[in-house]
């Protein structure tokens, strides 16, 4: 990506920055290294015991990022985790909720590729939010500026995280996801990313 200069273009990251940024680059890059040359229909596989699918964990780190950067951008309200009325947590937790929240169903559904999806899409989808990344942190005043994190069962009361924690998190995801998607895609064709 080669970035010029005008009055609307970000600055470029020095520092801190720019080794995060760069961090989460080669662990995007790594990521997307795993579904190059397959198929619409092979992003959609689930060649093991696991109901992972490449194009699925590709589209989840992406809704990740997006919402991470949300919280960094818009704080808290960006994370919202209400549930329907008269469910309750233990409810979700045990699968007998009478209704789930459309952002539970979001999210499984970032798992899967759906009806209509397709590689190219998925991939383009993610360049979109990895440049919204780059420019939201180069215009960060400080990466130590906090936000509450929700409140959530899986949030520890009155947490607060970093632009930076969150920048860490992403990345620490990302891999992650990077090396559950290369054992999908040797599973696949034979192939590996490494």
């Amino acid at each position: 990506m080669t970035m010029t200069s005008s009055p609307s273009a970000s600055p470029a990251p020095d520092g801190e920055r720019a080794d995060l940024l760069a961090e989460l680059a080669d662990a995007r890059a790594a990521l997307i290294r795993t579904v190059q040359g397959l198929s619409d229909e092979q992003i959609a596989a689930r060649p093991t015991v696991s109901a992972l699918c490449p194009g699925g964990l590709v589209k989840h780190v992406a809704s990740t990022e997006e919402g991470w950067l949300n919280f960094v951008v818009e704080g808290p309200s960006a994370m919202a985790f209400d549930l329907p009325e008269g469910v309750t947590w233990e409810d979700f937790a045990a699968g007998t909720a009478h209704t789930y929240p459309q952002w539970a169903i979001d999210r499984q559904n970032d798992f899967q590729v759906l009806p209509g999806e397709t590689l190219a899409g998925i991939l383009a989808r993610y360049e979109e939010i990895a440049a919204r990344t780059e420019k939201v942190v180069a215009d960060l005043p400080d990466l130590s500026l906090t936000h509450p994190l929700p409140d959530v069962p899986w949030n520890e009361p009155g947490a607060v995280r970093s632009i930076r924690r969150v920048l860490i998190h992403v990345i620490a995801e990302t891999t992650q996801h990077a090396g559950h998607a290369d054992i999908l895609r040797e599973a696949i064709d034979g192939q590996t990313s490494t």
